[in-house]
């Protein structure tokens, strides 16, 4: 009818407006988050040490029956003497021996270099990857690079002292976070729809599960790795043992890469003792990691946190690509919270699926007993 085209096109201006309105605020938020995404992932280390704070205090006060505020105080002392006895156990040696790691280094660099050239008297074929041109290439980018680091001392500086600020601005909001932590998981239920609520409130339940699993489960997997590596570097009498151990457990935190790096790093030290030994430290890198993979992970990520090693590894590209080595330290975690809000939201939500206690999810039998399985919050 001739008269119904200018109702139909009021419609249309009703219903798409709000449409363009969220497309714009979306695209809008997403450039905000793109120009401060580290500022993003220092607020989710944050949650990180919040979501560990609030699990100790949880556990005390069920423990002890102590009001929050004792409970909480409590798990920062208990936490800060753990810190001072590491540091007053490890630190020290961990300096000297990576002292005497960058003033042996002239001489490593030296023994490498005769054994590529042994390497080539006995395979000809490589003489034209690490000849002597590619040796001297090799020792004149360490000197640059070296020569670079003192020039940029000063730049370094600042970088430090920025470091310090953004160490003390986390722990400031962890401390904040986990001493009241329904005062900022209300906020965020606040901001979604009334009729949605419910499903953030078991949406965060869950992501709060998940990510206490995943950090008591990732402090233990790390804490067993570098025990099992510094003892048999010690075993092996491997020079500077105790750095190397210390350095595997604190690489266990990047799945697959950091393990990669661990084994061949204390290899390439025990060069100049010949085959035997190059095979020794590199077997032993082997076993430790098998027996991490295959024993101690299971055994501690078997609630919440079994993400397929595929994921795993595309988020610690993706995440170390767009944000640089800190988000090497984030990217697991990022992604157990990702499919946590895949199959709450998407998965149940909008396609009606069952909730399946799969992937990094919390348990729950099924939607409408989600909110009970999920357990507490951070």
């Amino acid at each position: 009818m001739p008269g119904s085209t200018e109702p139909t096109a009021a419609i249309r201006r009703v219903i798409l407006t709000p449409g363009i309105a969220a497309v714009a605020f979306t695209v809008l938020v997403l450039l905000l988050l793109g120009q401060a995404v580290h500022l993003m992932v220092l607020l989710f280390i944050a949650v990180l040490i919040a979501v560990y704070l609030a699990a100790f205090t949880d556990a005390a006060m069920a423990r002890t029956g102590w009001s929050r505020p004792w409970a909480f105080a409590a798990a920062i002392i208990a936490t800060l003497l753990a810190l001072w006895g590491l540091e007053a156990l490890l630190v020290p040696p961990v300096i000297e021996q990576t002292r005497a790691l960058v003033a042996g280094l002239p001489g490593y660099i030296t023994a490498w270099q005769d054994w590529l050239g042994r390497l080539v008297v006995q395979f000809p074929a490589l003489e034209p990857l690490v000849g002597g041109d590619r040796q001297r290439e090799v020792v004149d980018t360490i000197i640059s690079q070296t020569e670079s680091m003192v020039g940029g001392i000063f730049p370094r500086v600042f970088d430090f002292a920025h470091s310090i600020v953004n160490v003390v601005s986390v722990s400031v909001m962890a401390i904040y976070m986990a001493r009241t932590p329904k005062l900022y998981t209300d906020l965020i239920v606040s901001l979604t729809p009334p009729r949605h609520r419910e499903v953030a409130c078991d949406v965060l339940r869950a992501c709060g599960v998940t990510l206490r699993h995943w950090v008591f489960a990732q402090l233990f997997n790390m804490a067993v790795l570098g025990a099992l590596t510094t003892i048999g570097l010690l075993a092996l009498d491997v020079p500077y043992w105790l750095a190397f151990g210390i350095f595997a457990g604190l690489a266990a935190i990047v799945p697959f890469f950091g393990t990669l790096v661990s084994t061949v790093l204390p290899a390439l030290f025990v060069l100049d003792r010949g085959a035997t030994a190059i095979v020794l430290v590199t077997l032993l890198g082997v076993v430790v990691h098998v027996i991490e993979g295959n024993v101690v992970a299971p055994m501690v990520f078997q609630r919440g946190v079994n993400l397929p090693p595929v994921l795993t590894i595309m988020a610690v590209l993706v995440v170390g690509s767009l944000v640089g080595p800190i988000g090497l330290v984030v990217a697991v975690p990022l992604l157990a919270v990702l499919l946590v809000l895949v199959r709450r939201i998407l998965q149940v939500q909008i396609y009606g699926d069952p909730l399946v206690p799969v992937l990094a999810d919390a348990p729950s039998p099924s939607p409408t007993r989600s909110t009970e399985a999920a357990g507490g919050g951070s």
